[in-house]
């Protein structure tokens, strides 16, 4: 029986970041056998991660995936958090993008995009306020991507 590699460290690399409260964000799989890079990202709804929080699940996810036989040659496992350019994908992620500014692409009767400021998060979406001052509230059933935009 074949084994998806990418389904199976996802599958573990959920229940890890579960169990410690972060969010796993994205896996990539990247080169060819014996040349392998596994790419983990996860973050936390509350708190910004620090290095030893991605040491502590890189060490945990790599024990269980040599217990798990995932791939027969060598690789290199990189934990880390999602970065800037990838988007928010879960909506567990706003809370702590709060007051930040995000370009958001969202879908009513069409696709449109607004560029503001998360000025609030409830359990149903967002209140982006506009660089035009005005508040678009949007569910997050609405929103297509979120990405934040660092302000130097």
């Amino acid at each position: 029986m074949h084994i998806d590699p990418q389904e199976k460290i996802k599958e573990l690399a959920s229940g890890i970041a579960d169990e410690k409260g972060f969010i796993l964000v994205d896996i990539e799989i990247k080169g060819s056998a014996g040349n392998t890079e596994v790419w983990v990202s996860v973050d936390a709804e509350d708190r910004f991660l620090n290095l030893d929080d991605y040491a502590e699940m890189s060490n945990e996810l790599s024990f269980l995936m040599e217990a798990h036989e995932i791939f027969e040659n060598k690789y290199r496992l990189n934990v880390s958090s999602p970065g800037l350019s990838k988007p928010l994908v879960d909506k567990r992620q706003y809370s702590k993008n709060k007051g930040k500014t995000a370009k958001v692409k969202y879908k009513r009767s069409d696709f449109a995009k607004a560029k503001g400021i998360i000025t609030d998060v409830n359990e149903d979406g967002i209140i982006l306020t506009t660089d035009k001052g005005e508040e678009l509230s949007l569910t997050f059933e609405e929103i297509v991507e979120t990405k934040i935009i660092p302000v130097f």
